[in-house]
């Protein structure tokens, strides 16, 4: 019989991870186990075992996070050994009792490896190991996915990347928001000065909204939490992806070759969504498409925890337990505007083709070519750009109206007719921006929204390409005769219907403080620019190259 520990236990379970029934085990904890590294630092991890008659086939679960061994991440690591998973949990060099200093990304893969061979040579290890968590959880998985001999058996990759350099720096803008704002919490963290971790992402330090008007970009971490912190330096320090700082994280180029079975799930408003499904097409390509869930959730979204744990228990019971399939197809995705769910062979699903709307001088968006003309907007870096909503490490990462948004001098808005039918679209919408700045850098934000009957103009996705600095001078596209750019700006996937009788339209600014840290405009090094310079933006309109959208149309 349960005990009233056990009970209760499962009780906190409900309350974290709603939609979710514990599953039949009840489970020990071994905490403050020492596994030993290569080089001889010791990380501590807890072990999570089942009691009672859990399957044997069930393989070996492991977790490796910087975030601590308590808390939400926790509470889905008992939740997976309820249902007879022995669960390691170990925390990251450098964090939460574990030695060694924490150099985030960069020893994972080591660590990562020297862990599953420990876990494979101890007496409760089940044959086989299995991977799960979200986030950098997910990156220690990437880290290990590819070794030939020490690679998991299974993955479950919960909103997740194997390069976090690509959405430090997205597109050559830096993310100022998460990358200082998760700063912050790992330094508090680390000194253990910390409220709990998801009391710190409802309330971060308000020092933090500070210190995102720190110049140059470099003093931000100073600013934030009192002192240098080494990896804030290294990532404003390293515009370039293709410095060996980055390239030695990055796992990418080995996502083709991982060969064990895949289950992901993400939302459509989380920060690594656009890598995530780039991902999933690397390895459908490969012939190996992972089984994905995309709802309508953003990184930290509490709605989520319940699906995540449950489908990846349904999935690892019928890899490894005979358990049978009940999904009818590989990917289940939530279509936003309709708020219903859809199965789908593929994602994008079959039959997506790209749609040009054009962008008009009279603010008009639509299929037709425009007559012509230029619009010309003024981006001031003292006052700059607000962002309004999108994806980021707080829970309200959903859509937000942008009607007060778009009274901004300083935000160019262009909107559709009245739809006279349903539009969905599917995919990752694509924006050319004809376009030409008066000083050396500029960034050129996008952001789709569905404007509703009522007047609301409610997010639906958005992206942003810098021009003119140092991470975005090797790809710059070439001015023509008239000094305009075709700047190709790939926005967020999407899987949303706009109805009949609402209105797409697509907003054109340059820039989105602070989850995008503004272009001072000099084209200067990020860690050292200071000064701010005024800069006249202008959209070409021009008939035969327009400035226009791409949308992916769904036809079902």
């Amino acid at each position: 019989m349960s005990t009233v520990r056990q009970r209760f236990g499962r009780w906190v379970q409900a309350r974290m991870l709603p939609g979710l029934t514990p599953g039949p085990c009840d489970i020990t904890v071994r905490k403050d186990l020492r596994v030993p590294m290569d080089d001889g630092v010791e990380l501590l991890a807890n072990l999570i075992t089942p009691v009672g008659d859990a399957d044997p086939r069930l393989p070996t679960i492991v977790i490796r996070g910087p975030y601590g061994r308590s808390g939400p991440v926790a509470g889905e690591a008992r939740a997976l050994a309820r249902e007879g998973f022995p669960v390691l949990f170990q925390s990251c060099r450098g964090t939460w009792g574990s030695g060694g200093v924490f150099t985030p990304q960069v020893d994972e893969q080591r660590d990562g490896l020297a862990t599953h061979r420990w876990v494979r040579r101890q007496p409760w290890f089940t044959g086989a190991v299995a991977t799960f968590g979200p986030s950098y959880m997910g990156y220690t998985q990437w880290a290990v996915s590819a070794d030939p001999e020490l690679a998991p058996d299974a993955l479950c990759l919960l909103v997740t990347m194997p390069d976090f350099g690509a959405i430090t720096w997205d597109n050559g803008a830096f993310a100022l928001r998460n990358a200082l704002g998760w700063t912050q919490m790992m330094d508090r963290m680390i000194r253990r000065d910390m409220i709990p971790l998801g009391l710190a992402m409802v309330r971060p330090d308000p020092k933090l909204g500070r210190a995102f008007g720190a110049l140059p970009l470099s003093a931000g971490d100073t600013a934030a939490t009192g002192r240098a912190v080494h990896w804030y330096q290294d990532w404003v320090g390293h515009e370039r992806l293709t410095d060996e700082y980055w390239t030695q994280q990055s796992h990418t180029a080995v996502v083709p070759a991982v060969t064990a079975p895949i289950y992901m799930i993400t939302g459509w408003y989380d920060i690594f969504l656009p890598w995530q499904l780039r991902n999933h097409a690397q390895l459908t390509a490969a012939g190996r498409p992972p089984r994905l869930t995309v709802g309508p959730w953003g990184h930290t979204s509490r709605g989520m925890g319940g699906p995540a744990v449950g489908e990846a228990v349904a999935f690892l019971k019928e890899q490894f337990a005979g358990a049978p399939d009940e999904r009818s197809a590989l990917v289940r995705a939530y279509l936003t505007g309709a708020d219903r769910w859809h199965d789908l062979p593929s994602w994008p699903p079959p039959g997506v083709t790209a749609q040009q709307w054009n962008l008009h001088e009279s603010g008009r968006l639509a299929p037709e070519p425009p007559a012509g003309g230029v619009t010309t907007y003024v981006y001031d870096p003292a006052d700059p750009t607000p962002a309004v909503g999108g994806p980021s490490l707080l829970p309200n990462s959903g859509p937000v109206d942008n009607v007060a948004h778009e009274t901004r001098a300083d935000v160019a808005v262009f909107r559709g007719d009245p739809l006279a039918a349903p539009v969905t679209i599917a995919g990752e919408p694509v924006a050319r921006i004809r376009f030409r700045s008066s000083q050396p850098s500029a960034d050129v934000f996008v952001r789709i929204c569905d404007v509703h009957p009522d007047g609301r103009s409610m997010t639906v996705c958005d992206g942003i390409r810098r021009i003119g600095g140092v991470a975005a001078s090797a790809t710059d596209p070439e001015p023509d005769e008239d000094g305009f750019r075709e700047v190709t700006v790939p926005l967020w996937p999407a899987f949303h219907r706009f109805t009949a009788g609402h209105r797409i339209s697509v907003q054109v600014s340059s820039g989105a403080h602070p989850r995008y840290a503004r272009n001072p405009g000099s084209g200067e090094p990020a860690a050292e620019a200071a000064t701010l310079h005024r800069a006249e933006q202008q959209i070409s309109h021009a008939e035969f190259r327009p400035s226009a959208l791409d949308l992916p149309l769904w036809p079902a």
